[in-house]
């Protein structure tokens, strides 16, 4: 396949909320209990809420920084490119590195909304929302041949769980984004169907994929307090099997025959080790009484589940182990795992050393995540019109330099300068 004719679909990239999110979303009589930025002691916007620092904003947003620069802290929206935070300019940024469509996961309020679900209190339960409509109506609505929109829940709350799904599935989005482990969030596990069961229905009723990001799930490892940051970083992508075991071996997928799952920044190389060791589990300790009916829990599992992967050279040449079906890519823009400005040539390079068809890798990069998801690519565009070269060609004057973050600092100044001056030139006449 040549590069610019990939079709790339990303299941997990991430948006930086704009400061002003709530503004349009939150009735008039709440607004001062909304989320908003402030700026710290040194000057970095924080978002807060409820009197607290609530979540981060610019947290591991790396993209375009040197990478002897990156590090785990914050950025204020001076400091990073606006593609970050600003829809229009996140299009071109996708354009550039040859992406069609891409579902973004939060960041203030954590990957599942555990920041804002601390707060179990009705005033959450509207701000949850108002995040969705921002999110749906303005991110994804901005672009909708771009973004798979994506819903928060407020976890805490099944009857406003049950709510906000059959409300934003009538407004298009096509996930939710929960828990990996929702013991480690004081809730319920996922083995309570009288707590959990009722949120699973609606999900089924409104073919809905619940989408399970890492990073909630980080305080299942008892890491040692000396351990580097690259223990966590490392082995983050293991909490997938965790959060499977629970979903496979617990009553949610055979429960719900039909619920879907995505397991997202996991990759997807653990995926055949577990489903051999599932499967010689559970049929070699019959003393268990676990009953699967007439299949293999494997089997349960492909039929069910969809996983990502950045970058995957092992699994991509073991990919028929892992289950054709099961494997999407992901980007992770704005993250250090992405690739950007060249992933489709990353991506594919990692294909042919692999010794993949062409309709192996349209599987992969775009048809598999487009099918789970019920999302139709062309529906606004032409085929040709989604490919890597056609998109690019509307992004030739993308910047893709390397800055440090005082750089792009300067440059927001500058440009709000700029901005200001006309606003003060026009008023004049």
């Amino acid at each position: 396949m040549n590069v610019d004719d990939m079709i790339l679909i990303s299941i997990d990239d991430h948006v930086v909320e704009p400061h002003d999110m709530f503004a349009r979303h939150v009735p008039q009589k709440y607004m001062d209990e909304a989320p908003r930025v402030i700026f710290d002691e040194k000057g970095i916007e924080q978002w807060f809420y409820q009197g607290k620092v609530t979540g981060t904003s610019g947290l591991k947003a790396v993209v375009t920084r040197p990478p002897v620069k990156w590090a785990y802290h914050r950025a204020g929206y001076a400091e990073m490119p606006p593609g970050f935070f600003d829809v229009d300019e996140r299009v071109r940024d996708m354009n550039r590195n040859g992406v069609l469509s891409s579902m973004c996961f939060p960041t203030f309020t954590g990957f599942s909304a555990r920041h804002l679900n601390q707060y179990k209190d009705p005033v959450t339960l509207i701000m949850v929302s108002a995040y969705n409509d921002w999110h749906i109506d303005e991110w994804a609505g901005a672009h909708p041949d771009r973004f798979i929109p994506l819903a928060l829940l407020p976890t805490w709350n099944v009857e406003g769980m049950v709510k906000e799904i059959h409300r934003v599935a009538k407004k298009g989005a096509r996930a939710v984004t929960m828990p990996e482990l929702p013991h480690l969030e004081k809730l319920p596990s996922y083995h309570d169907l009288d707590y959990w069961g009722p949120v699973f229905q609606a999900l089924v009723d409104n073919d809905m994929v619940m989408c399970l990001h890492i990073g909630s799930g980080f305080g299942v490892l008892r890491l040692a307090k000396d351990a580097p940051i690259d223990n966590l970083m490392v082995l983050a992508t293991q909490i997938s099997v965790i959060a499977a075991q629970d979903l496979l071996f617990g009553p949610a997928m055979r429960a719900f025959p039909t619920l879907k799952f995505a397991f997202s920044e996991g990759g997807v190389g653990w995926i055949p080790f577990f489903l051999d060791r599932a499967d010689r589990h559970y049929t070699n300790q019959k003393w268990l009484n676990n009953d699967f009916g007439d299949r293999l829990p494997s089997e349960v599992f492909r039929d069910r589940v969809l996983a990502c992967y950045v970058t995957d050279k092992t699994a991509i040449k073991n990919r028929h182990d892992v289950g054709m079906n099961n494997i999407a890519w992901e980007c992770d823009y704005p993250h250090s795992d992405c690739f950007w400005p060249d992933a489709p040539e990353k991506v594919l390079a990692e294909f042919n050393a692999a010794g993949a068809t062409d309709a192996e890798i349209d599987q992969i990069t775009w048809e598999n995540s487009a099918k789970f998801f019920n999302w139709d690519p062309f529906a606004l565009r032409t085929k040709d019109e989604a490919r890597v070269g056609a998109l690019r060609a509307q992004a030739t004057d993308v910047d893709t330099t390397v800055r440090p973050r005082a750089e792009w600092k300067q440059m927001y100044e500058a440009k709000k300068k700029a901005e200001a001056d006309l606003a003060i030139a026009a008023a004049k006449g």
